[in-house]
């Protein structure tokens, strides 16, 4: 007996895109019609109605408006959790940030996303390679701001952050950019669930040269690691190994900068 094929899974975004190709279609609109009529590019609307791009909620009250279709999109897109709005690689990491009770994170290349300014994080994408379409990148800019969401919790995590100090001296953005990303981590400084350590360039021993990781804590005391690498993410979850990491986050924060230090050398960045 010949068993029954398994109906092909949909995606949330191929679902969402095929709304808008059916609502697109009920108002007898080609997609050349409907992209000029919402001055999208027709790349743009063809992404979207096959999934590969994510609806953002403006262009879909955009949509809503133009195909006549009284709110329908845009109240789907404003349920859909925040993990279905990142890429595939960093689902995980903002699944354990929205519950986490607290979030230890050593960086040596950039800003991280939790604390970056719209401007900062916007010229990230602007230079990454290989670029983005101006409509991905945007959708990427929105996703990584609404993470910080996280922090006007009532009981917001504990967050700590150690940063090279090489992030600081090179203005991504601009001179101007750099300026306003400093000052926000200046203004972090002072806030009583949140401490930022800076590792000062040419600081030997140094135990983070094998490179960045976060620790995460969730509300039940587990503790789990992110590991990024160019586009492929790792969570650790063994016990021993995520103690690995701890000890070496624990040995960073000895061999960085004081809190009160750090705050005086980002006072001094901005006098400069």
């Amino acid at each position: 007996m010949q068993s029954a094929k398994r109906p092909k899974k949909v995606g949330t975004w191929q679902a969402v895109g095929g709304l808008v190709a059916h609502f697109r279609k009920k108002a007898r609109l080609t997609q050349e019609q409907f992209a000029a009529l919402a001055k999208v590019h027709i790349d743009t609307l063809r992404s979207i109605e096959q999934g590969r791009l994510a609806l953002q909620d403006d262009r879909a009250i955009q949509f809503d408006e133009l195909l006549g279709t009284d709110g329908v999109l845009f109240a789907l897109v404003e349920k859909l959790p925040m993990r279905e709005r990142m890429p595939t690689f960093a689902q995980g990491l903002v699944d354990l940030e929205q519950v986490a009770v607290s979030i230890l994170s050593y960086q040596t290349q950039m800003i991280p996303g939790l604390l970056q300014t719209e401007d900062y994080c916007r010229a990230s994408f602007e230079t990454r390679f290989p670029r983005f379409e101006d409509e991905t990148a945007e959708q990427w800019v929105s996703s990584r701001m609404a993470r910080q969401d996280i922090w006007q919790r009532k009981q917001p995590p504990f967050g700590h952050f150690i940063l090279e100090e090489s992030i600081l001296r090179t203005a991504l953005g601009g001179p101007d950019v750099m300026r306003a990303q400093i000052r926000k981590l200046r203004e972090a400084c002072d806030l009583v669930h949140m401490g930022i350590q800076i590792m000062p360039m040419g600081r030997v021993p140094h135990a983070g040269l094998a490179g960045p990781m976060i620790l995460l804590e969730t509300p039940a005391h587990e503790h789990v690691v992110y590991l990024e690498v160019q586009r492929a993410s790792f969570l650790v979850d063994d016990p021993d190994e995520v103690s690995v990491y701890q000890l070496k986050y624990g040995m960073l924060r000895s061999q960085a900068l004081s809190p009160e230090e750090s705050a005086c050398v980002l006072d001094r960045l901005l006098g400069e």
